[in-house]
């Protein structure tokens, strides 16, 4: 037992600030199951919760059932993980709590016995090195499938483990399905079954105000996903918000020889394509702009003009069918815009570092286009902009994010149009906007057979789109700006 002065020992530091109370989240607190699943909307107070219920268990001896307890915090990535939790962890633990902290391996022994450690579950067969009395795993829709099941269920059965499975829904994929089996009718709450689950929508904890604008921001689905915190079964149509009334314009008069071109690249044989933009003043239009719900009052609705709303203009492509390759491609893009006089942003595939359309060469797509590039125009013109992730790897954002982006650039839950198309400059791109399909009885992704002369097209733009105006700023990434 642990004799304590409160004044000289608190529990507790300044980084224990008061979290608005719902009632969802104090029975989360309350109840006793031993598996929990906590699909919740973003910046709603889930993982701050997390924190806090690790930190209780890990200071607490009566609770122990062993000398050596072990504890965890775990996400999709090492970094991430880190970023979500190790700072924060040493500031939420008092300092005459804490016995060491090992920075390199993110561990924390208390004086209490028991030792808390931050994970990346990149390679879930890291949790499987020691038996863990608690876990949480948080953004579990972006872990691996299976590795709750193969990987962590194991490591938490010698000691009969707890855990908390937390994050934002990702489609129906296996969150989907471990919510499903922990709020199901053989469940019941606070009666000391293995199961139980809770789930929440952002408004319940952040500002109106501040929710409206995220709805301005994303498209409807990618709204109800990321702050109503709904299991969305993405189906038909992958860029829905399309439509050739509201999206198609006059754009190429437009075009403006001095601003920054944006170049969006796709690697591929049968079609070679870019898609070519520009950030302008979009064409005035009327919007519907949707309500929120407060207090049985709906806030923000009705009809409106857009204004002169800036946005992303497509206003040419390249589009060779058959036989193509990296050099045509930059060939046709210096045919058609060497003439441009300002800066050209180069945007695509960060993973075609590692491969070519055209293995002969020997070198890599990206490395064909530095060299017919900065030929063409020159080093100093061209930008290429790759996404890194935090060691400085090439990393593509995940397609459904890719997918999300876009559609939050086509249009907002509010019913604002960020993005249009000049339909007579890019008509293959309108194709593929309207053609692209969702993987039926998938978790969101393309189906990539269905037509294959589709999504490439959309693809490139997901690059570029994903990278300028990303929906999910919490993924940390870089760009690089290569010369």
């Amino acid at each position: 037992m642990i004799v304590r002065d409160p004044d000289r020992y608190p529990l507790t530091t300044p980084r224990w600030t008061q979290l608005k109370a719902i009632p969802e989240q104090t029975r989360l607190i309350e109840c006793p199951a031993r598996f929990i699943v906590v699909p919740a909307g973003r910046r709603s107070g889930k993982t701050e919760r997390a924190k806090r219920r690790i930190i209780r268990a890990a200071m607490d001896p009566r609770t122990f059932r062993f000398p050596d307890p072990m504890f965890a915090c775990a996400a999709p990535t090492y970094n991430q993980a880190k970023s979500i939790y190790w700072k924060d962890l040493k500031k939420m633990l008092p300092t005459w709590v804490k016995r060491r902290t090992y920075e390199t391996d993110l561990s924390i022994e208390l004086i209490t016995g028991a030792t808390i450690k931050v994970v990346g579950m990149d390679k879930p067969e890291r949790i499987e090195g020691s038996p863990w009395d608690g876990i949480i795993l948080d953004e579990f829709a972006n872990m691996k499938p299976g590795a709750w099941e193969e990987n962590v269920l194991p490591a938490l059965t010698d000691r009969k483990g707890w855990a908390w499975l937390i994050g934002v829904p990702e489609g129906r994929n296996h969150y989907y399905d471990v919510y499903q089996n922990a709020k199901g009718p053989w469940n019941i709450r606070n009666e000391g079954q293995d199961w139980d689950a809770f789930t929440w929508k952002s408004i319940e904890v952040m500002d109106p105000a501040e929710i409206e604008l995220r709805r301005s921001q994303m498209d409807q689905l990618t709204f109800e996903q990321e702050y109503e915190a709904s299991f969305i079964n993405f189906v038909g149509q992958a860029y829905y918000p399309f439509t050739t009334d509201e999206h198609c314009a006059n754009l190429r008069p437009h075009y403006n020889p001095k601003a920054e071109l944006i170049v969006c690249l796709d690697f591929n044989v049968d079609p070679g394509v870019a898609v070519i933009c520009q950030e302008m003043e979009l064409p005035e239009r009327i919007e519907v702009a949707r309500g929120i719900e407060v207090g049985g009052k709906t806030l923000f609705s009705g009809v409106r003009k857009s204004g002169r709303v800036h946005g992303t203009a497509v206003i040419g492509e390249i589009h060779i069918p058959r036989n193509s390759n990296t050099p045509a491609v930059c060939r046709k893009l210096h045919n058609d815009w060497g003439d441009h006089l300002g800066p050209i942003s180069i945007y695509g595939d960060a993973t075609g570092g590692a491969r070519t359309t055209q293995s002969e060469t020997g070198s890599s797509d990206w490395d064909l286009v530095k060299t017919n590039l900065y030929r063409d125009f020159s080093p100093q013109q061209v930008t290429i902009r790759l996404n890194l992730s935090d060691n400085g790897n090439p990393m593509n954002p995940p397609e459904r994010s890719r997918i999300n982006a876009v559609n939050s650039r086509l249009k907002s839950d509010s019913g604002i149009i960020r993005m249009m198309v000049d339909g007579a400059a890019a008509p293959m791109t309108v194709k593929d906007f309207e053609g692209t399909r969702l993987l039926e009885g998938g978790s969101g992704e393309l189906d990539k057979k269905h037509d294959q002369r589709l999504t490439h097209l959309t693809d490139a733009v997901g690059y570029y789109i994903s990278k300028a105006f990303p929906v999910r700023r919490d993924v940390v990434t870089r760009t690089e700006l290569s010369r």
